[in-house]
This record gives structure tokens, sequence and C-alpha cells, in this order.
């Protein structure tokens, strides 16, 4: 961490450091329980993940994936071919290169796409459900260094 010594003292460190492990838990839960129950039951969490990463109308190569979604480029490969056969992910050539293969959502995967994304914009928006125009930056600010440090992490 790199500002410990700016931590406020009025915190109960404690309790925040459960209710974010209780957070991340329940989001993983909920998030692999709508799935089952929607019409994307097909789908693991991790593979819409990789979808999402892929986005609506960009096209990504494998490697550029492989490390957004930290994935090895073996298991990249092997997830890109099950989101292929269920009709999600499409391989299509370089038009300027054809010896690149670039990855695109079908429609179907921008169908889940949008869902996905409906899905955290109400996330967002629940954090900032009780936020004033002065505490709104703190909120964003926070996980602006959540973010930082678990980027940091991935790093080591």
């Amino acid at each position: 961490m790199k500002k410990t010594e700016a931590l406020p003292t009025n915190v109960d460190f404690n309790s925040v450091n459960q209710t974010l492990i209780d957070l991340l838990a329940e989001v993983a839960w909920v998030e692999e329980s709508q799935l089952k129950k929607g019409p994307f039951s097909d789908l693991t969490v991790r593979e819409v993940h990789t979808i999402y990463a892929i986005s609506m109308y960009e096209e990504k190569t494998a490697s550029y994936l492989a490390k957004a979604v930290h994935l090895s480029p073996s298991a990249m490969t092997t997830a890109i071919d099950r989101l292929v056969d269920k009709g999600y992910v499409e391989r299509r050539r370089s038009k300027s290169d054809r010896r690149v293969v670039k990855l695109g959502l079908t429609h179907q995967g921008r169908v889940l796409y949008r869902v996905h994304r409906i899905f955290h914009m109400g996330m967002t928006k629940a954090i900032f459900s009780d936020a004033t125009n002065e505490n709104a930056p703190v909120i964003q600010r926070a996980l602006h260094n959540l973010r930082e440090h678990l980027g940091d992490l991935l790093q080591e």
C-alpha cells in the first residue's frame, strides 16, 4: 500500500475488510446465479468476462485477450474454441493482413454483452444511490485506489 501514513483513524478496518470480502463473494455468487437461471446458462462467469473483454464492436487478437483476462495463450485458445462452438464469438481474418486472426462477437455475443453491461451498471448505480455531489468523487476515488492496488498485485 502506498499511503499507509495517510489512512484515516476513524475507520473500523476489520469491519470494512469483512464487508469487502462478503461483497466480492456475493458479486461472484449473484453473477453465477443470474447466469444459471437466464438464457445464457450455457456459459461460465469466466466465459462471460471473456466475451465482455472482447467488447461490443471491436475485434481483438487472442494474445491481447489472454493478457486482458489473465489466461495463458493455450488456455485462451481453448476458451475461444468453446465460445465459437457455443455461437458467441467468431474468428475473423484481418483485411489488411490475412495472417492475423481477430476475435469478434456474434449477434448472440453482443446480446450477452449488453445484458452483462446492464448487470454491472446496476451495481455501479447501487454504489452511488445514496451519494451526494460532494461525496461521489470520494467513492469514485476509493474504487480507483482499489483497482490500482489490485493492478499492483498483478504486476508482482
